[in-house]
Protein backbone atom coordinates (compact mmCIF):
# COMPACT_ATOMS: atom_id res chain seq x y z
CA UNK A 1 0.00 0.00 0.00
CA UNK A 2 0.99 3.60 -0.74
CA UNK A 3 2.64 5.44 1.93
CA UNK A 4 3.43 3.09 4.15
CA UNK A 5 6.82 3.84 6.96
CA UNK A 6 9.11 1.61 8.02
CA UNK A 7 6.65 0.95 11.20
CA UNK A 8 9.79 -0.29 13.84
CA UNK A 9 11.57 3.31 12.45
CA UNK A 10 8.24 5.61 12.18
CA UNK A 11 6.75 4.42 15.54
CA UNK A 12 10.54 5.08 17.55
CA UNK A 13 10.30 8.61 15.88
CA UNK A 14 6.88 9.19 16.71
CA UNK A 15 7.55 8.22 20.69
CA UNK A 16 10.29 10.07 21.25
CA UNK A 17 8.87 13.44 19.88
CA UNK A 18 5.44 13.12 22.24
CA UNK A 19 7.92 12.36 24.96
CA UNK A 20 9.90 15.71 23.62
CA UNK A 21 6.70 17.54 23.84
CA UNK A 22 5.62 16.26 27.46
CA UNK A 23 8.68 17.86 28.75
CA UNK A 24 8.42 20.97 27.65
CA UNK A 25 8.68 23.45 30.81
CA UNK A 26 5.32 24.93 31.65
CA UNK A 27 6.61 28.31 30.90
CA UNK A 28 6.21 27.83 27.49
CA UNK A 29 2.70 27.59 27.49
CA UNK A 30 -0.22 29.77 27.58
CA UNK A 31 -3.75 28.68 28.55
CA UNK A 32 -6.23 28.67 25.77
CA UNK A 33 -9.06 27.31 27.84
CA UNK A 34 -9.70 25.99 30.92
CA UNK A 35 -12.99 24.43 32.80
CA UNK A 36 -13.14 22.75 36.34
CA UNK A 37 -12.15 19.84 35.28
CA UNK A 38 -9.61 20.33 32.52
CA UNK A 39 -6.95 22.91 31.12
CA UNK A 40 -5.93 23.62 27.64
CA UNK A 41 -2.94 25.58 26.81
CA UNK A 42 -1.19 26.01 23.42
CA UNK A 43 2.16 27.46 21.82
CA UNK A 44 3.70 27.90 18.53
CA UNK A 45 3.57 24.75 16.88
CA UNK A 46 7.58 24.22 15.53
CA UNK A 47 5.79 21.73 12.53
CA UNK A 48 3.60 24.24 11.31
CA UNK A 49 2.17 27.48 11.29
CA UNK A 50 -0.73 26.99 13.89
CA UNK A 51 -0.40 25.90 17.39
CA UNK A 52 0.57 22.95 19.21
CA UNK A 53 -2.04 21.96 22.25
CA UNK A 54 -1.81 20.57 25.54
CA UNK A 55 -5.02 18.91 27.24
CA UNK A 56 -4.76 17.59 30.65
CA UNK A 57 -7.35 16.34 33.03
CA UNK A 58 -8.55 13.16 35.65
CA UNK A 59 -10.51 10.80 33.69
CA UNK A 60 -12.40 8.20 36.64
CA UNK A 61 -11.26 5.06 35.30
CA UNK A 62 -8.04 2.93 34.99
CA UNK A 63 -5.17 3.41 32.18
CA UNK A 64 -6.09 0.51 30.00
CA UNK A 65 -9.47 1.36 29.85
CA UNK A 66 -9.00 4.87 28.81
CA UNK A 67 -6.98 3.88 26.15
CA UNK A 68 -8.49 1.58 24.84
CA UNK A 69 -11.56 3.87 24.51
CA UNK A 70 -9.15 6.47 22.80
CA UNK A 71 -6.73 4.43 20.36
CA UNK A 72 -8.51 3.11 17.04
CA UNK A 73 -11.36 0.91 17.48
CA UNK A 74 -15.02 0.03 17.90
CA UNK A 75 -14.95 1.79 21.45
CA UNK A 76 -13.91 5.36 19.60
CA UNK A 77 -17.08 5.66 17.51
CA UNK A 78 -19.06 4.82 20.42
CA UNK A 79 -18.26 8.00 21.97
CA UNK A 80 -16.37 10.47 20.34
CA UNK A 81 -18.88 12.81 19.09
CA UNK A 82 -16.38 14.41 16.30
CA UNK A 83 -15.72 11.30 14.81
CA UNK A 84 -18.22 10.03 12.29
CA UNK A 85 -16.39 7.02 10.29
CA UNK A 86 -13.20 5.28 11.42
CA UNK A 87 -11.40 2.33 8.93
CA UNK A 88 -7.87 0.44 10.15
CA UNK A 89 -6.27 0.23 6.74
CA UNK A 90 -3.62 -1.72 7.61
CA UNK A 91 -2.53 -3.63 10.72
CA UNK A 92 1.26 -3.94 11.64
CA UNK A 93 0.85 -5.33 14.46
CA UNK A 94 -1.64 -5.24 18.09
CA UNK A 95 -0.50 -2.05 18.49
CA UNK A 96 -0.07 -0.31 15.44
CA UNK A 97 -1.79 0.50 12.34
CA UNK A 98 -3.06 2.80 9.45
CA UNK A 99 -6.64 4.24 9.71
CA UNK A 100 -8.51 6.62 7.92
CA UNK A 101 -11.05 8.65 9.63
CA UNK A 102 -13.19 11.40 9.35
CA UNK A 103 -14.79 14.66 11.64
CA UNK A 104 -18.12 16.14 11.50
CA UNK A 105 -18.54 20.17 10.57
CA UNK A 106 -17.52 22.51 13.35
CA UNK A 107 -18.25 25.83 14.42
CA UNK A 108 -21.74 26.10 12.61
CA UNK A 109 -19.97 23.89 9.62
CA UNK A 110 -17.35 27.11 9.30
CA UNK A 111 -15.05 24.36 9.32
CA UNK A 112 -16.83 21.45 6.93
CA UNK A 113 -16.57 18.03 7.62
CA UNK A 114 -12.55 16.61 6.99
CA UNK A 115 -10.98 13.51 6.27
CA UNK A 116 -7.25 12.45 7.65
CA UNK A 117 -5.16 8.98 7.13
CA UNK A 118 -2.94 8.34 10.34
CA UNK A 119 -0.38 6.37 11.47
CA UNK A 120 -1.27 5.18 14.89
CA UNK A 121 0.88 3.49 17.38
CA UNK A 122 0.17 2.76 21.44
CA UNK A 123 3.34 2.22 23.78
CA UNK A 124 3.94 1.49 27.62
CA UNK A 125 5.24 4.59 29.30
CA UNK A 126 6.16 4.75 33.09
CA UNK A 127 3.33 3.18 35.01
CA UNK A 128 0.82 4.30 31.86
CA UNK A 129 0.05 4.17 28.06
CA UNK A 130 1.52 6.08 25.22
CA UNK A 131 -0.78 5.75 22.54
CA UNK A 132 0.40 8.84 19.47
CA UNK A 133 -0.27 9.25 15.65
CA UNK A 134 0.79 10.92 12.75
CA UNK A 135 -0.57 11.74 9.44
CA UNK A 136 0.46 10.21 6.19
CA UNK A 137 0.56 11.38 2.60
CA UNK A 138 -1.95 9.45 1.61
CA UNK A 139 -2.83 10.44 -2.16
CA UNK A 140 -6.56 9.00 -2.32
CA UNK A 141 -9.16 11.33 -1.02
CA UNK A 142 -12.61 11.64 -1.28
CA UNK A 143 -14.08 14.92 -2.82
CA UNK A 144 -16.75 15.18 -0.01
CA UNK A 145 -13.81 15.68 2.64
CA UNK A 146 -11.45 18.19 2.97
CA UNK A 147 -8.09 16.11 3.50
CA UNK A 148 -6.95 17.34 7.28
CA UNK A 149 -2.95 16.88 8.74
CA UNK A 150 -2.27 15.82 11.86
CA UNK A 151 1.39 16.94 13.12
CA UNK A 152 2.95 14.37 15.84
CA UNK A 153 0.32 14.10 18.44
CA UNK A 154 -0.65 11.70 21.52
CA UNK A 155 -2.08 10.58 24.71
CA UNK A 156 0.12 10.02 27.59
CA UNK A 157 -2.26 8.19 30.60
CA UNK A 158 -0.65 7.24 33.54
CA UNK A 159 -1.97 6.20 37.02
CA UNK A 160 -2.79 8.98 39.80
CA UNK A 161 -0.68 8.15 42.42
CA UNK A 162 -2.93 8.17 45.76
CA UNK A 163 -5.65 6.71 42.95
CA UNK A 164 -4.20 4.43 40.54
CA UNK A 165 -8.63 4.09 39.99
CA UNK A 166 -8.18 7.57 38.43
CA UNK A 167 -5.80 8.54 35.61
CA UNK A 168 -3.78 11.48 34.18
CA UNK A 169 -4.81 11.83 31.05
CA UNK A 170 -2.30 14.48 28.77
CA UNK A 171 -2.70 15.30 25.42
CA UNK A 172 -1.25 17.29 22.95
CA UNK A 173 -2.86 18.04 19.58
CA UNK A 174 -1.57 19.75 16.38
CA UNK A 175 -4.23 19.78 13.42
CA UNK A 176 -3.83 21.35 9.96
CA UNK A 177 -7.35 21.39 9.17
CA UNK A 178 -6.02 22.71 5.67
CA UNK A 179 -8.67 24.49 4.02
CA UNK A 180 -9.20 28.72 3.85
CA UNK A 181 -10.06 28.94 7.78
CA UNK A 182 -9.18 31.82 9.93
CA UNK A 183 -6.99 31.06 12.94
CA UNK A 184 -9.35 32.54 15.17
CA UNK A 185 -11.79 30.08 14.20
CA UNK A 186 -9.37 26.79 14.50
CA UNK A 187 -8.22 28.27 17.82
CA UNK A 188 -11.45 28.08 18.94
CA UNK A 189 -12.49 24.87 17.61
CA UNK A 190 -9.78 23.09 18.50
CA UNK A 191 -9.46 24.40 22.20
CA UNK A 192 -13.13 23.17 22.23
CA UNK A 193 -13.09 20.03 20.72
CA UNK A 194 -10.52 19.10 23.62
CA UNK A 195 -12.32 20.50 26.54
CA UNK A 196 -15.60 18.29 24.85
CA UNK A 197 -13.30 15.18 24.16
CA UNK A 198 -12.76 15.31 28.21
CA UNK A 199 -15.98 15.48 28.91
CA UNK A 200 -17.62 12.90 26.17
CA UNK A 201 -14.93 10.38 27.14
CA UNK A 202 -16.10 10.16 31.37
CA UNK A 203 -19.68 10.08 30.22
CA UNK A 204 -19.26 6.80 28.20
CA UNK A 205 -16.55 5.26 31.02
CA UNK A 206 -19.54 5.99 33.69
CA UNK A 207 -21.44 4.03 31.70
CA UNK A 208 -18.61 0.76 31.02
Amino acid sequence: MEGLPDAAAFSTKLKNTLINYHSIEDDKWRVAKKTKDVTVWRKPSEEFSGYLYKAQGVIDDVVNSVIDHIRPGPCRLDWDSLVTSLDILEHFEENCCVIRYTTAGQLWNTVSPREFVDFSYTVNYKEGLLSCGKSLDWSEKRNEFVRGYNHPCGWFCVPLKDNPNQSLLTGYIQTDLGGMIPHSAVDIAMASTLINFYGDLQKVLQKV
